[in-house]
């Protein structure tokens, strides 16, 4: 039997130690997400991949906001986020930044997640849509490309907490050794993506 680890054992880092730490050179960009729930959950998990920042785009609410705590949980405290009315503008700052631009929606000529392999240092901008109309078309036209989680139920949706914790489950699954401090060579970081 596993003995639970106690909060003191986590070795969690501060709010502080966490702006001061390296990221993973990814951001994500929510366009008009409506839940100050799912908002919150995205937040924890982006606390939790430690990456750079989070763009709150058109209707997305952003902190303080007693929803998005009750599921943030204080990561709202700890990763960097701006808010700007318009997700196109913002996508063109990523782009003219350097970012390569991926839209996690099921499009025509979409790659499936578990096939796409990440470059190795690339800064990448993931984008996230509404709950019921996904992402923009227009964010669509000037993205990279598009992610699709394979889904085979009837509905074909996850919640968008629960995408952005997939897709950035995958696309972090090859920096592990990054964000433990451990070398690792190309070979290692593509058998990793494609386990």
């Amino acid at each position: 039997m596993s003995r639970k680890l106690e909060n003191e054992e986590l070795h969690r880092i501060s709010a502080e130690e966490f702006k001061q730490a390296d990221k993973l050179p990814i951001v994500v960009v929510l366009d008009n997400v409506r839940s100050q729930n799912n908002i919150g959950s995205v937040f924890r998990t982006s606390d939790a991949f430690r990456l750079e920042k989070i763009f709150l785009c058109g209707l997305t609410a952003t902190p303080p906001h007693r929803e998005i705590h009750k599921t943030a949980l204080g990561a709202e405290d700890a990763v960097a986020w701006e808010y700007a009315e318009d997700t196109v503008e913002v996508i063109h700052r990523l782009r003219a930044a350097g970012y390569r631009i991926y839209a996690a929606e099921q499009a025509e000529k979409s790659i499936s997640l578990e096939t796409f392999i990440p470059e190795s240092g690339c800064r990448y901008a993931l984008v996230f849509g509404n709950e019921v109309k996904g992402v923009q078309q227009e964010v669509v036209d000037l993205a990279d490309g598009c992610i699709e989680i394979p889904q085979f139920g009837t509905k074909h949706s996850f919640n968008i907490a629960v995408s952005v914790g997939i897709v950035l489950w995958q696309w972090v699954k090859p920096l592990l050794p990054e964000l433990r401090g451990e070398a690792s060579t190309d070979k290692e970081i593509q058998q990793a993506t494609l386990r």
